[in-house]
C-alpha cells in the first residue's frame, strides 16, 4: 500500500488548521450589510407572526381592562366571560373555514346564508321525524351535509368554471337565503329533538358545548394549516398560484376543497346556532361573513392570500366579541358598535400593508 503524502504547504504559507473554518465556510456578518433581526431576538419577534400575536392579546388586554373600569363586576364575572366566548363560538367556526379560503387567495361572502340553510334544513319535520325515529346524530349530518355541498358547489363554480369568487359566493348567498325561506315558508322551525337538546346545551367543565366545539376546530385548523402538506399547498396556491401549478399542484381540485372546508365549518356553526336558539330560521346567519372576514383580517390573515394563522383569527373573533360585550354592558348603540368595528377593521388593513412594504423592502 502506498503512503498518501500531505500536501505541501508553499513558502510563506500557513499550514490550514482543522479547527478554523475556511473562508467559504465562515457565517459571519458581510462588510456593510447590516444582519437580518434573528427570530431570537425581541426585535425578531416583534416583527414576525410573534410580533403579531403579541398586539392582538395587547389589544385584547385593553379591551378588558376598558370592560372592568367601565363595567365593574358585571364584565369580569364568570357568567359574563361564558356568555363572550359563547358569543365568540359560532363567528369562530365559520372564521376557520373563512381563514383557509383567504390564505387561498379566495373569499366566501356565502358562510352565513348557508349556515342559515343548514340550520332550517336540519330542523325540517321530515329531518326531526327521522331523528326522533333513529338518532338525533341525523340532524348533525343533514346539517354538516348542506353546508359542504354548498361549498363544493361554490368551488367548482370558482375552480372549475371560472367564475369569480366575488360573484360565486355573492350568487350562493342570495340562493341559500332564498330556499331557506321556501324550505320553511318564512317560519321559526323549534328543535322538538330533546335528546339533541340535551347534548348540545350541556356544560361540561362548566364550559358550554358550543364553546368545545370551537375549540376543537380551531385545534383541528391550526394542525391542518401548519403541521400537513395541504396546509402548504393552500399558502403556495394563495402565495403564487402560477408557481404552485408549476409545482405540481393541482390548483383548481384544491380550491374546490378550500370552499368545501368552508362549506363544512359553516355547518358546523349551523347546529351551534341550533343549540343556541332552539330554532331553525332563514335568518340565522344575517351578516355573519362579513364578522367573519373582519376577524380573519384583523387577526393577521392576508387578504390577497398567501399568509394565514389560525391564531390569528381565534384572537380576532375574541376581540370583537369583547368588543361587543363591553358595548353592551354599557348600554351603548348598535351604531356605536358598527362605527368602532369599522375603524378597527381598516386599521387592521393598514397595518398588514405597512408590515408588507417594509418586508419587501428588506
Amino acid at each position: 500500500m502506498s503512503e498518501q503524502i500531505p500536501p505541501l504547504a508553499t513558502a510563506g504559507s500557513v499550514p490550514p488548521d482543522p479547527d478554523r473554518p475556511s473562508p467559504l465556510q465562515r457565517t459571519g456578518p458581510t462588510p456593510g450589510v447590516a444582519a437580518a433581526p434573528s427570530s431570537r431576538s425581541p426585535r425578531g419577534l416583534l416583527h414576525g407572526a410573534s410580533g403579531r400575536n403579541i398586539g392582538l392579546v395587547i389589544a385584547l388586554a385593553v379591551l378588558c381592562a376598558v370592560g372592568v373600569a367601565t363595567a365593574g363586576d358585571r364584565f369580569a364575572s364568570l357568567d359574563n366571560v361564558m356568555t363572550i366566548l359563547r358569543l365568540a363560538a359560532v363567528i369562530g367556526v365559520l372564521s376557520i373555514g373563512m381563514t383557509f379560503v383567504i390564505t387561498g387567495g379566495g373569499i366566501d361572502l356565502s358562510v352565513g346564508s348557508v349556515l342559515g340553510l343548514a340550520s332550517v334544513w336540519a330542523t325540517t319535520l321530515a329531518t326531526q321525524t327521522m331523528a326522533q325515529d333513529t338518532h338525533w346524530i341525523v340532524m348533525v349530518l343533514t346539517a354538516l351535509a348542506v353546508g359542504t355541498v354548498c361549498g363544493l358547489v361554490n368551488g367548482v363554480l370558482i375552480a372549475y368554471g371560472q367564475v369569480v369568487a366575488f360573484i360565486a359566493t355573492l350568487a350562493m348567498m342570495v340562493g341559500a337565503r332564498g330556499l331557506a325561506e321556501v324550505i320553511a315558508n318564512r317560519q321559526t322551525q323549534i328543535v322538538e329533538v330533546r335528546p339533541f337538546l340535551d347534548v348540545f346545551r350541556a356544560e361540561p367543565l362548566g364550559v358550554s358545548v358550543i364553546v368545545w366545539i370551537f375549540v376543537v376546530v380551531a385545534v383541528a385548523g391550526w394542525v391542518l394549516l401548519n403541521r400537513t402538506t395541504f396546509g402548504r399547498r393552500t399558502l403556495a396556491v394563495g402565495g403564487n398560484p402560477e408557481a404552485a401549478r408549476l409545482a405540481g399542484i393541482r390548483i383548481r381540485r384544491h380550491t374546490m376543497y378550500l370552499y368545501a372546508i368552508s362549506g363544512l365549518t359553516a355547518g358546523i356553526a349551523g347546529v351551534m346556532m341550533l343549540a343556541r336558539t332552539t330554532a331553525g330560521s332563514s335568518t340565522n346567519g344575517q351578516l355573519y361573513e362579513l364578522d367573519a372576514i373582519a376577524a380573519v383580517v384583523v387577526g393577521g390573515t392576508l387578504l390577497a392570500g398567501g399568509r394565514g394563522t389560525i391564531v390569528g383569527t381565534v384572537f380576532g373573533v375574541l376581540i370583537f366579541s369583547t368588543l361587543t360585550n363591553v358595548f353592551t354592558q354599557n348600554n351603548l348603540s348598535i351604531s356605536a358598535q358598527s362605527v368602532a368595528k369599522g375603524a378597527i377593521i381598516v386599521l387592521a388593513v393598514l397595518l398588514q400593508q405597512r408590515f408588507a412594504a417594509r418586508s419587501r423592502s428588506n
